[in-house]
């Protein structure tokens, strides 16, 4: 489907569409502008709506454990609160020109952004539909092949909610293989944002016009450090907390933890730590296991062609796994961080203090979130040491991906990036 001027039209009508997009943005950039208040108390309205229930049945769609999260989520994130924080933190107020200067400066939207969204998280289309809202952008939205509906039954929702948003919303279904179309969304945007990995990216650049900005939120990688490998009886909390994180993100969020890193040189702190944490991963992993036919068909699916892959490949080395109950746990011989196969099924390897500069250096440029484990006495040390690596978010392991109000993203707030600055003679 797609939504345009308002109204839902077949994806058939895509064509027809995209020729007459041009003269219907040229004609909204002319005649007005969108302010901040009005996009606000929109998206406040509907924040509203989802944490009082009435977006329930919408939300039965999403897995067993995610309505709730969901909702809480919302109930934050599209808060009025939280969104004159996040225009207050992101962009403030435009710095006072010299007294002598002729000059004055301005933020203002880029004009269009091209949305290319991710479907790691279900509605997250939408979230990135109201930040181009709240800088004043008319957004033009390719919805992720993994989006259930979500997405545009809440924007729907939103321009119900403030109808003056409909010119500035554009929300298709297009296909990634269809290059045609997404060539003509792109040669009408100022501005591309787009959710991917390397190659995603590397295709986006292709496609973008000369001049156009590219916003790039590219995949990266979270990990948990965790700093006193002896002393493992004094961590279950955390243990714990680190479990439930797994279990709710089944590893799929780029501030999810991949790898578990020990402080030690000795790898028979890993089996131990295994032994400790698996039943502990066992019973967060059951607890979330989703009841979903779809959703069950897909773990079963990715984590036998793990088996076969490593049957094949000869990596298969069983003294190393440790398997649970829709979990599993597998000790590596190195200490890099890469993306592990997910869906509760985590590596675990072995970095020494001294060595987490070199490292994590070499994962520089997709490092995000550190969840980490440590003494209170020892937080700054770590904390140091992660921030110059390059990592951009750090927590405690089970806030690994937990929203935080005012938060940057990568380590950029993505109101910026969506705007820029006029300077003005007086």
């Amino acid at each position: 489907m797609i939504l345009y001027k308002g109204n839902l039209f077949d994806s058939a009508e895509q064509d027809r569409i995209l020729s007459e997009m041009e003269p219907y943005i040229n004609h909204t950039l002319t005649k007005k502008s969108l302010s901040a208040e009005t996009v606000i108390a929109a998206i406040d309205a509907l924040g509203r709506e989802i944490a009082a229930g009435k977006q329930d049945a919408l939300l039965a769609t999403l897995p067993s454990d995610a309505p709730m999260q969901y909702k809480l989520l919302a109930a934050a994130m599209l808060s009025r609160e939280n969104l004159e924080w996040k225009l207050q933190t992101e962009l403030g107020s435009t710095a006072p020109s010299n007294n002598q200067s002729a000059i004055r400066s301005q933020i203002m939207p880029l004009g269009v952004l091209f949305h290319i969204a991710a479907g790691n998280m279900d509605g997250l289309p939408a979230f990135s539909i109201a930040e181009g809202l709240l800088t004043g952008n008319i957004n033009i939205l390719k919805l992720p092949q993994a989006d259930n509906g979500l997405s545009l039954e809440i924007i729907s929702r939103l321009i119900a909610l403030e109808p003056a948003l409909a010119d500035y919303i554009m929300v298709f279904d297009t296909p990634s293989t269809d290059i045609h179309a997404m060539q003509r969304m792109a040669d009408l945007a100022d501005g591309i944002s787009v959710w991917g990995g390397e190659e995603a990216v590397k295709a986006v650049r292709s496609l973008a016009p000369a001049g156009a900005k590219l916003i790039e939120w590219g995949h990266k990688l979270g990990f948990c450090y965790i700093a006193e490998a002896a002393n493992l009886d004094h961590i279950l909390t955390e243990l714990s907390a680190l479990a439930e994180h797994l279990a709710t993100t089944k590893q799929l969020l780029c501030s999810s933890c991949q790898t578990i890193f020990l402080n030690t040189q000795d790898e028979t702190d890993l089996h131990k730590f295994c032994k400790v944490f698996l039943p502990i991963l066992e019973k967060a992993a059951t607890k979330h296991n989703s009841r979903a036919i779809g959703e069950r068909a897909y773990l079963t699916l990715m984590r036998y062609t793990k088996y076969l892959e490593q049957l094949i490949y000869g990596t298969q080395n069983n003294t190393n796994e440790y398997r649970g109950d829709n979990c599993r746990l597998t000790v590596c011989q190195d200490s890099e961080l890469e993306l592990s196969p997910m869906m509760c099924s985590v590596l675990v390897k072995r970095l020494p203090q001294d060595q987490i500069v070199p490292v994590l250096r070499r994962k520089k440029g997709f490092l995000q979130t550190a969840g980490l484990i440590c003494t209170p006495e020892k937080r700054n040390i770590y904390i140091e040491l992660f921030a110059r690596c390059g990592v951009t978010r750090i927590t405690s392991a089970g806030n690994m991906s937990s929203y935080f109000p005012g938060e940057a993203h990568d380590g950029e707030y993505a109101l910026r990036r969506y705007t820029r600055t006029v300077d003005i003679e007086r």
